[in-house]
């Protein structure tokens, strides 16, 4: 097993949290944007399931395990993967600034999504859904790495109290 530092445990840490958290209001919305305009919550959801099924599978409309799950577990380590950014970047203990860093990442994370991976990498449910609608879900995506900072922060301030 390899050595991991005890401030690279922390950020992974923290990214797990503010990933998750980004990742699951984000999945929401897909699905709450995916019935508002498709008529179906699971589609938009699938679309990140093309990375291992192929193209097709973004245009699938309904529930499986197969499209679903493995969309989501793709959304939700892609989540992860730009909360390290974000906690990188913004390694401050307090609750200032945080919307910044989080917009930043937010608007990266839109950029090499849509303009800089190849198609088959892309997330999937820009095929579904409007370009108004993945502005919401990025702007979601935002709030939930916001939310998760001010968690990691408070958790971090509870835990120096504990401490004293």
């Amino acid at each position: 097993m390899l050595p991991v530092k005890l401030s690279e445990n922390k950020l992974l840490r923290k990214a797990m949290i503010s990933g998750s958290i980004a990742s699951l209001l984000s999945a929401i919305f897909l699905a709450i944007l995916g019935k508002g305009e498709l008529g179906k919550t699971a589609a938009p959801i699938n679309g990140p399931s093309q990375w291992v099924w192929g193209k097709y599978a973004s245009f699938l409309n309904y529930f499986s395990w197969r499209y679903t799950g493995v969309g989501y577990v793709i959304h939700h380590a892609a989540s992860i993967f730009w909360a390290l950014f974000y906690e990188k970047i913004n390694p401050g203990k307090n609750c200032q600034g945080i919307v910044i860093p989080t917009l930043m990442v937010s608007v990266v994370a839109y950029i090499v999504d849509f303009y800089v991976v190849p198609k088959r990498f892309s997330p999937g449910f820009e095929r579904r859904l409007s370009k108004g609608s993945l502005f919401v879900v990025y702007g979601i995506f935002a709030l939930g790495l916001a939310g998760g900072s001010y968690i990691n922060r408070n958790c971090l301030e509870i835990n120096k109290l504990n401490k004293d």
